[in-house]
């Protein structure tokens, strides 16, 4: 199975931990020029620094994803030193279970513009570099099924599934566009959750088990690989089967 990556320009957002810098560390793995990106200057340096310490040379960058302009800058650098970008992972993001009585109009709009419109301007500044390549987004499980509580986050989700499909069908035959829909993932986001909410979706689990990170840059990896060449405008879901 060839799931080598060798010289493909990818850039990952949200890639300072968890799922996104498992990813990066995979993608290194198969032969990728990772380059990194993270919302601030100390959290890339401490994710960089970590990755270089294992042996994977990465670059980093901290542009605002609402700031069109100031992702244009970075992205064109990172053209102008490759002269080509092949992959684009849209994994930046931010969860919400503030029930609809407390979440205030100002929370919606901070997830929806990093879970959105964050994926929006980093499409529209990085598909123009793109001869060929492939854009994944990361999607959840509540894009499926929703959740009780935190009416954004899901929300925000079944946006990314509308810009997946949309796009896939928009910028075919030249560019694949996917999502992975992780499920319930043993990251830093989903221990901030209650237990009230993460413990009986775990028990509806066929798997009886969280995923890990790995398991979902898995995902992506074969989404990017060329053993996915006739794979677009689909939501993958790597959630143990899991059921709302």
């Amino acid at each position: 199975m060839d799931l080598s990556l060798e010289n493909k320009v990818v850039i990952i957002t949200g890639a300072t931990r968890g799922i996104g810098l498992e990813i990066a560390r995979l993608f290194y793995d198969h032969k990728a020029l990772v380059i990194i990106f993270g919302s601030k200057k100390e959290s890339v340096l401490k994710a960089t620094s970590l990755l270089k310490s294992e042996g994977r040379n990465v670059e980093g960058y901290y542009p605002d994803l609402n700031d069109i302009d100031d992702i244009s800058k970075v992205v064109l650098k990172i053209y102008e030193k490759y002269g080509h970008i092949d992959i684009l992972i849209n994994n930046a993001g931010m969860s919400d279970s503030k029930k609809l009585e407390d979440i205030t109009s100002e929370d919606f709009s901070k997830i929806m513009d990093l879970n959105v419109k964050g994926i929006f301007n980093m499409c529209k500044v990085v598909v123009p570099y793109m001869k060929k390549g492939v854009i994944l987004n990361t999607s959840s499980m509540v894009s499926i099924y929703g959740q009780s509580s935190g009416v954004g986050y899901p929300a925000s989700k079944f946006a990314v599934n509308g810009i997946t499909k949309s796009l896939a069908l928009e910028l075919a035959p030249d560019i694949r566009v996917n999502a992975v829909a992780p499920g319930i993932i043993n990251t830093d986001m989903v221990k901030n959750l209650p237990s009230s909410m993460i413990d009986p979706l775990i028990e509806k689990i066929p798997l009886k088990r969280m995923g890990e990170a790995r398991d979902i840059a898995n995902a992506f990896l074969f989404l990017a690989s060329d053993m996915a060449s006739y794979i677009t405008g689909v939501i993958l879901s790597v959630d143990g089967a899991a059921k709302n």
